[in-house]
């Protein structure tokens, strides 16, 4: 199977942000897993390559999710939290992305 091209312009704009939480964390401890928001329209393919670009590691599979905005109070008025896709980016064996600070706490 060929492997489609991307313009790079495009994949520097899929990644949002990493997902950081106690959560990921484990996720990532476990299953060599790293989470990110992603744009909604984002394919997995081109989740892998953006990942592969931005962070030169090699990735395994990658997983999608759509979480929907919960509906929240604001006062007297409803309002809804807006809707996310999160990408479970599953790396091969030996790859790390590591977004922890360089410096010790």
């Amino acid at each position: 199977m060929s492997t489609p091209k991307f313009s790079e312009e495009r994949l520097m704009q899929i990644l949002l942000a990493p997902q950081v939480s106690e959560k990921a964390t484990y996720i990532a401890d476990k299953n060599e897993q790293v989470i990110f928001i992603v744009v909604p329209d984002a394919t997995k393919l081109e989740i892998r390559a953006a990942v592969e670009l931005l962070f030169r590691v090699q990735v395994d599979s990658v997983q999608v999710a759509n979480v929907k905005g919960k509906v929240k109070r604001f006062g007297r008025a409803m309002g809804r939290r807006s809707s996310v896709r999160k990408a479970f980016v599953c790396l091969k064996p030996g790859q790390e992305i590591s977004f922890a600070e360089g410096g010790s706490a």
